[in-house]
């Protein structure tokens, strides 16, 4: 019978970081709610969806490095998991510069489509905002588990937070695909 692995002693610096990752967590949600409420004036000309383009692009990159972080684990490569995840978590970074930006500047679009694919395009985007509003604490302290050592408790936390974080990532695509033609 296979043995589940002891808990690590969590040590005065883990609980710091712990504390930091929540409280990063918590400023980076009200920031985004709070500038999701403030638009500004694009320049004359300046196509304000290209960020929602860019958007897409990123999370569909971050989809294909999360996989490839699935795969280079399972085969025990390391250094290239690391790489991996690590590439995954600085796009993600600015995916959240890109959709504030995005949203700074475009301000929502209304969802033109009706009856069962509007109900799906709603699903889709509650899923996903509730998600991605929730995970960022969780992938911190999945990241935060590996770079310090403690593999047994960040592979429990990845295998966990890798699913969400994953559908994040689709459904943001999926969620431009569906509401691009009425930008």
């Amino acid at each position: 019978m296979r043995q589940p692995f002891p808990k690590p002693v969590l040590t005065i610096a883990d609980a710091k970081a712990k504390r930091s990752i929540w409280i990063f967590s918590a400023v980076v949600f009200l920031a985004v709610v709070v500038l999701n409420r403030v638009q500004a004036p694009a320049p004359d000309g300046f196509d304000v969806h290209v960020f929602a383009r860019i958007n897409a692009v990123i999370n569909s990159l971050v989809s294909l490095l999360l996989i490839m972080g699935l795969f280079t684990a399972r085969a025990g490569r390391w250094a290239l998991h690391r790489g991996v995840m690590i590439s995954a978590m600085i796009l993600s970074v600015l995916f959240l510069v890109s959709y504030i930006l995005h949203h700074l500047f475009a301000g929502d679009t209304a969802f033109g489509g009706t009856g069962a694919i509007k109900v799906l395009y709603y699903i889709i985007l509650a899923t996903h905002i509730l998600l991605a509003a929730g995970s960022l604490p969780y992938i911190l302290l999945t990241a935060y588990r590996a770079l310090s050592g403690h593999y047994p408790e960040h592979q429990r936390m990845a295998r966990l937070t890798w699913p969400i974080w994953l559908y994040v990532s689709i459904s943001g695509v999926v969620v431009y695909f569906m509401i691009s033609p009425y930008y």
